[in-house]
């Protein structure tokens, strides 16, 4: 059994990543990368260079919208629409965990005699006894 031989490289909002780069590591050509592009679902950084680049904050987004498209057959619209709701869940999530931190320390339990307790249980007036 021969071993294989993966690159890892940490991400961080900062760095750059080129068109080339960017297409290898979320399956999509560069053509359907320009694509994006002018639909406004991706924004590339405008530092003048000659080859376009993007921020790294692309890569995770780009990499699940490229599987999702293969798994459910989308076509490019489709995936810069999904790209518009990952990145508003992502800024969601983010603000979520920023709010938590913000809460005392017993707030973040979860009482279990708060609100319905299983999905068959009677829910509103009216409801048999």
């Amino acid at each position: 059994m021969s071993a294989q031989v993966v690159e890892v490289r940490w991400l961080d909002a900062r760095e750059t990543v080129t068109v080339p780069e960017l297409s290898r590591v979320c399956g999509l050509s560069a053509a359907e990368l320009d694509e994006l592009v002018e639909y406004g679902a991706l924004t590339p950084l405008q530092h003048g260079q000659s080859e376009r680049a993007f921020s790294a904050e692309w890569v995770v987004p780009l990499r699940t919208a490229g599987r999702l498209r293969q798994d459910f057959d989308l076509d490019l619209f489709a995936v810069a629409i999904l790209l518009g709701y990952l990145n508003r869940i992502e800024d969601l999530e983010r603000e979520v965990k920023s709010l938590r931190a913000q809460l005392p320390r017993h707030a973040h339990t979860v009482r279990r005699d708060e609100g319905p307790g299983s999905w068959r249980e009677p829910h509103g007036r009216g409801a048999p006894a």
